[in-house]
């Protein structure tokens, strides 16, 4: 496995390594000794979580406020642009965000660390997401981010307006967001 750094420093890529031949492909999605060799961090997975989605569908910008989730995100089928927004006041990239295409072809993955908000827009015809979490999903302390926050002012790389979900579509703007 390669670590490769994003603009955020705390945010990382994984690149696997993947063996393929005629017959296909095999790589290790996750090997926790691997992980904490090439990152450092010791995490403990407690949930996986899998979505499909069709294209132009944008889900987010996610989090929770109390139980905050650390997400080890792929994609295992289609393709999707794929956000991470630094809601963690003291820190020094606070307010920034950082988006990698992640592919069922590049078999990337983000490592999206506690203390962020998440989200990701479908361009392919639909997209099979798959994520690990540090802690369960607590619905009473989701949280929010408006998708199209000014002040964020992401570049979603979509053709045409987004499918939202009607929590996403009222999201709370950035400035009036609960944050860390």
């Amino acid at each position: 496995m390669i670590i490769i750094p994003t603009s955020i420093p705390d945010v990382l890529m994984v690149k696997p390594t993947v063996y393929g031949d005629e017959r296909g492909f095999f790589y290790e999605s996750l090997n926790l000794k691997k992980w904490e060799e090439a990152t450092g961090l010791g995490i403990a997975f407690v949930q996986d979580n899998h979505s499909r989605s069709i294209k132009n569908v944008l889900r987010g910008l996610h989090y929770q406020i109390q139980h905050p989730q650390g997400k080890l995100v792929r994609v295992t089928v289609g393709k999707v642009y794929d956000v991470a927004v630094d809601i963690r006041r003291k820190s020094p990239t606070f307010g920034q965000w950082t988006g990698t295409m992640l592919s069922a072809d590049n078999k990337l993955q983000l490592w999206i660390p506690e203390g962020f908000a998440h989200g990701f827009a479908v361009l392919s015809d639909v997209a099979e997401v798959q994520y690990k979490t540090t802690d369960y999903y607590h619905p009473e302390f989701e949280r929010t981010i408006l998708w199209n926050d000014p002040d964020l002012a992401i570049s979603w790389p979509l053709d045409s307006d987004p499918i939202l979900a009607k929590k996403d579509a009222v999201g709370t703007l950035f400035s009036k967001a609960e944050t860390f």
